[in-house]
């Protein structure tokens, strides 16, 4: 079984990402992301979704022209996990 994170842990792990933050009144993690255009946005939502299949975890996002927003929560463990901080660092590994 996937345990969520502790409120502890996850602010360690949350110290360690770019732009990540708690939402408030959801056990979850979110990022804002600006590209220059809609192509940029899509290749980089196309590398993660192929990443997501991989892992067997899959984000919420949500994107407009050269704007994407990403929430990550697994909803088994219904909250944080250690396979969101895996999926956020490897966004951060693919944004500029």
């Amino acid at each position: 079984m996937i345990q969520k994170l502790s409120s502890d842990e996850r602010t360690r792990q949350l110290a360690k990402l770019t732009g990540w933050q708690s939402i408030d009144g959801r056990d979850a993690i979110h990022r804002h992301i600006e590209f220059a255009d809609f192509n940029e946005a899509f290749g980089f939502m196309t590398r993660v979704a192929i990443k997501a299949q991989e892992m067997d975890h899959h984000p919420e996002w949500f994107n407009v022209y050269n704007q994407v927003d990403i929430t990550l929560s697994t909803h088994e463990a219904s909250g944080v996990t250690e396979r969101d901080i895996a999926l956020a660092s490897f966004i951060d590994s693919i944004t500029v």
